[in-house]
Parts: C-alpha cells; sequence; structure tokens
C-alpha cells in the first residue's frame, strides 16, 4: 500500500488511498475533486522518495466530502482579585476530504 506526505494549510498529513481526514478550509464545492501538488515524500512498500523540498512531478488526488466547523473552543482570560476576566470563543473552519490516489 502506498503512502504520502502532503502539506495543505500549513500542515504536514500522512495520507493513503481511502483516507478521509479534516484539513484547512479549501476553496472548492462539495463533490469537485481536488488536487495536492505539494508532496513532501512518496512511499511504497520498502522503497521511499523524499523530496527536496517537494517531490517532482507527485500529485495526491482528492475529492471534497463536506465544509463545516470544529467544535467551540473557549479562550479565558482571569486574575483573580483584580476585576479582570475576558471570555471568547472560536470555531475554525474545515473541510472533509477522501483521498482518491496517489500519483507519483
Amino acid at each position: 500500500m502506498s503512502y504520502a506526505v502532503i502539506k495543505t494549510g500549513g500542515k504536514q498529513y500522512r495520507v493513503q488511498q481511502g483516507d478521509v481526514l479534516r484539513v484547512e478550509l479549501l476553496t472548492a464545492d462539495e463533490g469537485a475533486t481536488v488536487s495536492f501538488d505539494q508532496v513532501l515524500l512518496v512511499g511504497s512498500g520498502e522503497s521511499v522518495t523524499v523530496g527536496v523540498p517537494v517531490v517532482a512531478g507527485a500529485t495526491v488526488s482528492a475529492t471534497v466530502r463536506k465544509h463545516g466547523r470544529a467544535d467551540k473552543i473557549r479562550i479565558i482570560k482571569f486574575r483573580r482579585r483584580k476585576h479582570y476576566k475576558r471570555q471568547q470563543g472560536h470555531r475554525q473552519h474545515f473541510t472533509e476530504i477522501e483521498i482518491t490516489g496517489i500519483n507519483a
């Protein structure tokens, strides 16, 4: 089974065909096919190809399953006995993709 390490949204992911993962928000419609050309590593069995910094000619294709927002996280700043309390919430946007192929 071949695998690859791709870079998208400032993060790196190890992916195989059929994997479903959440990445930073992509500008693509649901059901559309996206291609990742920043492939840092491609491995198949015992052979591993490491890019400098990317593997030339390698791409990973995926289909967009859905867009959404993650669970809310709470940011709280508090100083005891100082009458200071600040609260803020944040929900990160994401795109859920399914890996359909690795072309090395």
